[in-house]
């Protein structure tokens, strides 16, 4: 039996897809709110800094945005192969190839915060 890499990229989109329906919007409407002056004192830019500077923040965005990532190449190589793109091999590399240098820039500038 040949082994697979399939079940580690369902994974990623599995868990890629329950973060972008639920903790995203949440992220989305927060920022908006602070950043409309339209939210309680607790989600000023100092507070929210100073969660992005602390090592659990970087943790807990840096695996919202990754898993993001993931969910959203794993999703646009199956629309690709649904509209008739066939050169599935291309477009594997291309679109991980995205998500993982999305990554590496997520962590990078998370490290510089």
């Amino acid at each position: 039996m040949a082994k697979s890499n399939k079940p580690i990229f369902w994974g990623l989109f599995a868990a890629g897809g329950t973060v972008t329906a639920f903790v995203t919007p949440a992220l989305v409407l927060v920022t908006l709110f602070a950043a409309m002056k339209f939210s309680p004192d607790m989600f000023t830019y100092e507070n929210i800094h100073a969660f992005a500077a602390h090592w659990l923040g970087k943790l807990i965005i840096f695996g919202v945005i990754l898993l993001s990532l993931w969910h959203a190449a794993h999703r646009l190589r199956v629309t690709l192969h649904d509209f008739g793109v066939r050169a599935d091999g291309a477009v594997a590399v291309i679109v991980y190839a995205i998500a993982g240098l999305g990554t590496l820039m997520t962590l990078v500038y998370l490290l510089r915060i």
